[in-house]
Formats: structure tokens, C-alpha cells, sequence
């Protein structure tokens, strides 16, 4: 994949060339950074990225991350619409009961199951994204 497209790229038509979930497809780089777009269903898995921050926008549903901190263990709420930042080194578990459409925004070659994790389920993708198509 080049790292610019040529052409602008609507997100919704991103999303409608791929059916798996948890499996993010890199739709454009930024710098040394993928823009990813990803369809969840269910829960993803507790895991940290030890080096780095992972940003999350809601593009359609709603998404909720499970976050231990060192106050404790909460979980905050991301309707449509909503962005939140996940800090470096914290272990957080996404989950979309009811499905949702997210655009993430990390280094390129993060993988989604971070540098610290718990056992990979069947339902996620362990990868560093997949090229569009």
C-alpha cells in the first residue's frame, strides 16, 4: 500500500469493502502513523501499549473501554462521534455490545493485541492492520 492516497477516500465506502471484525484495515498514513478503520462486535481483550498512546473515534455505534488505572478499574463511554486517548502503558480492553465503526490512529506496525496481553481470542485479529482491498 503507498502510504498517500492518490484520490480522496470516503470512510463508510472503507468500511463496506470489509466484513471481519476486530481486524483493522489502514485506509491512509500520516508521518510514521496508520489511520485505521475497524467493525467491532463484542469484546476485544484486556492488553497495554507500553509505547505509545491509542486514539479512538467512534464513526457509527457506540464503544466502550475498559480502563485499569491506578485509581482503580473504570469503563468510559464513547457514543458516536466521541474520541478518546488511551495513555501509553495502560491496560484497557475495548467491547461494543451492540457494534460500532471506529477510526484508530497509532504508529505504524502497533499491533492490536499491544505489547502485553491476555490470552488472543479466535474473534481477534492479532495484526498490524491490513491494507484496504
Amino acid at each position: 500500500m503507498s502510504t498517500h492516497a492518490s484520490q480522496p477516500l470516503e470512510l463508510g465506502a472503507a468500511l463496506a469493502s470489509f466484513d471481519a471484525l476486530w481486524s483493522p484495515r489502514i485506509v491512509t498514513r500520516v508521518n510514521d502513523y496508520d489511520v485505521r478503520v475497524a467493525k467491532v462486535t463484542g469484546d476485544h481483550l484486556w492488553h497495554a501499549h507500553d509505547d505509545t498512546d491509542e486514539f479512538f473515534l467512534v464513526l457509527e455505534g457506540e464503544l466502550l473501554i475498559s480502563l485499569r488505572e491506578e485509581a482503580g478499574e473504570r469503563t468510559v463511554r464513547l457514543p458516536k462521534g466521541a474520541v478518546f486517548t488511551v495513555p501509553r502503558g495502560t491496560e484497557h480492553k475495548p467491547s461494543a455490545p451492540s457494534g460500532a465503526s471506529l477510526l484508530l490512529f497509532e504508529p505504524t506496525g502497533t499491533s492490536t493485541v499491544g505489547d502485553r496481553h491476555e490470552e488472543v481470542p479466535d474473534h481477534v485479529d492479532a495484526t498490524t492492520g491490513h491494507a484496504l482491498g
